[in-house]
């Protein structure tokens, strides 16, 4: 990590792995250096495969000798600290003391990895170190290999690698969230509930920090200069040569005059400048003599409110939400920012989770409706086929949808969203000519701005997630997995033109299952939503959510996920084995948030 990235100039958390042997000298002599192997194998594993948010490996740290008592336990846990670490892997290939070698941080999400071979009884040492886990309440991940291995075996089985990569996955967001803060742009937007933001979830379920700013401060900055000049510029040539703007909606009379218009496109530049450095701060702005505002909030993540205490009078901020959002801006390609339209902090924070274990832009819509096949037909006269062929759901907002969610990045030829790293300029230009930037209706935005105008490509494997806030329960994920369609032109005209046509459109259909009391069909999905919001990442990310989900202490109301897949830690099954979506609420319940 380098001081170029201001948004994580104090580094990433690392993994740490702690190689336990039994101390008795003839067992030590036998298979020391076999667990310390078998440590820098899962070192190597994770290091190849999990990228912290700025495309680097995640850094891992195996503790130098094998521990085999207090002692050294100990000294793992100080090195530990001092080095940052943030999420821990115990192997062992024999025999130990469990009491003796646990690690006892209740906060840092643990797993244990017990080789799974006759000689040496590594198995039986996990089956005793996660019952001291569960004993202590201190639940931990069982990682337990289906086949028995050779002695001699280096190499991690694929059940055993995914186990660990899962883990590792969901424990570095975790770990991301930790000491960050969520900045408030404004208060509610229009009622929306979503809006509230509750400190108390933040700091004992996130271990996060809120801030909050007046939308006042974003007109005093565009008033007094307090921004980047130069970058400014830059940016304002950029968007003039690649931001087209679209045809506008409204009726001659009640169009805004050209002049006008120049200047909120300007603003809109103004804006996104503006909330970024609110976000992450700007060295820039302390050389302009402006070094308060050069700080910023540490933030991961940010709303803006929007509607209608601004709206009425000033631009949208759709651009800036669209733009921050994107994995690419005028500066090139760059880790996208999580912004919620209308300061929506609960969808603001399923994009962060999505993000983190993605790596990818976030899609923000609204849930807004679901097309029977007889409504389809009916409006259209065409009948839904293949993947759309029991209806399809309308996802769509004005501000946030990242323009990556256009789906003109590729892979093998086909549409996707990739990590930011991955990018080519090319993929960046094929996103922007894909979006058309649209005059916003002026009964909806009075001050005017620009939406972003664009249809999501098809065939593209998608999870869509949302906390949501439950009084008497708490916090409580829900998500379905599924994949875009697209829709014959015509059809999409005749649906997209009956809401609000110049916002993005995603049309979902999430995996059904037979026999699901809300994925039998895609109705379900949408009769269970919680929420008027929803957030959508690339890539069948579930399986980690869940994950994740389980080391926040956050149950999982609904999802489609392959029970195979769902990996939580071993205490969960102790709240029942029949009913596990029962026994997550229990076990969440028993626990409470990660941050008590």
């Amino acid at each position: 990590m380098t001081a170029s990235n201001p948004r994580y100039t104090s580094g990433f958390p690392k993994i740490g792995i702690r190689p336990i042997v039994d101390r008795r000298k003839r067992v030590k002599a036998a298979i020391g250096d076999m667990t310390m192997e078998l440590a820098q194998a899962a070192a190597r594993l994770i290091a190849g495969q999990v990228r912290n948010p700025d495309g680097t490996p995640v850094e891992v740290v195996v503790f130098d000798t094998c521990i085999s008592g207090m002692p050294e336990a100990s000294r793992c846990a100080e090195q530990f600290r001092r080095e940052g670490v943030g999420v821990i892997l115990t192997v062992a290939a024999g025999w130990c003391y469990p009491l003796e070698t646990m690690e006892t941080d209740a906060t840092l999400p643990h797993a244990i990895w017990g080789f799974n071979g006759t000689e040496r009884p590594g198995a039986v040492y996990l089956a005793a170190l996660h019952a001291a886990h569960n004993q202590k309440g201190l639940p931990a991940f069982k990682i337990y290999g289906r086949h028995i291995q050779e002695p001699d075996e280096r190499n991690i089985p694929a059940d055993v690698a995914g186990k660990i990569l899962r883990f590792a996955r969901a424990g570095l967001a975790v770990a991301l969230l930790r000491g960050r803060s969520y900045l408030s742009i404004g208060t509610v937007s229009m009622g929306i509930a979503g809006c509230i933001v509750d400190e108390d979830f933040y700091r004992r379920y996130l271990g996060m920090k809120n801030a909050y700013v007046d939308m006042t401060e974003v007109t005093r900055r565009i008033e007094s200069g307090i921004y980047d000049g130069e970058e400014y510029e830059r940016a304002l040539a950029w968007t003039q040569e690649h931001c087209k703007e679209g045809a506008d909606p409204n009726e001659e009379e009640e169009r805004i005059p050209a002049d006008r218009k120049e200047e909120n496109w300007a603003n809109s530049v103004k804006m996104t400048l503006i909330v970024r450095d609110l976000m992450i701060g700007n060295p820039k702005l302390a050389e302009q003599g402006f070094e308060e505002e050069a700080y910023g909030y540490h933030a991961v993540a940010s709303g803006f409110q929007g509607q209608r205490e601004w709206t009425d009078h000033n631009p949208s901020a759709d651009f800036l939400e669209a733009i921050l959002c994107s994995s690419f801006d005028w500066n090139g390609t760059r880790e996208p920012y999580m912004v919620a339209t209308e300061n929506d902090n609960l969808n603001a924070i399923s994009m962060l989770f999505n993000h983190y274990l993605s790596h990818t832009a976030q899609i923000f819509a609204d849930v807004r409706a679901y097309w029977s096949p007889e409504a389809v037909e009916r409006v259209s006269g065409w009948q839904p086929e293949g993947a759309a062929s029991g209806g399809f759901l309308h996802l769509i907002n004005s501000g946030p949808a990242a323009l990556d969610g256009t789906g003109e990045q590729q892979r093998d030829g086909q549409p996707v969203m990739k990590p930011h790293w991955e990018i080519e300029a090319a993929e960046v230009q094929a996103c922007l000519s894909a979006t058309s930037w649209r005059p916003t209706y002026m009964d909806q935005f009075a001050g005017g701005g620009y939406s972003t105008d664009f249809t999501t490509r098809g065939g593209m494997p998608v999870t869509m997630s949302r906390l949501n806030l439950i009084d008497g329960l708490g916090p409580v994920l829900q998500l379905a997995e599924g994949w875009t369609v697209e829709l014959p032109p015509h059809v999409h005209d005749k649906l997209d033109l009956r809401t609000t046509p110049t916002w993005p459109t995603t049309w979902f259909v999430p995996r059904q299952l037979e026999g699901d009391p809300v994925f039998a069909d895609v109705y379900g999905v949408m009769e269970n939503w919680g929420s008027n919001h929803c957030a959508i990442s690339y890539g069948h990310i579930g399986a980690d959510l869940l994950t994740m989900a389980a080391m926040l202490r956050i149950p999982v109301n609904m999802h489609n996920v392959d029970p195979a897949h769902i990996f939580r830690p071993s205490a969960w099954s102790a709240f029942g084995t029949k009913d596990a979506e029962s026994a997550d609420y229990r076990a969440c319940a028993a626990y409470g948030p990660l941050y008590k």
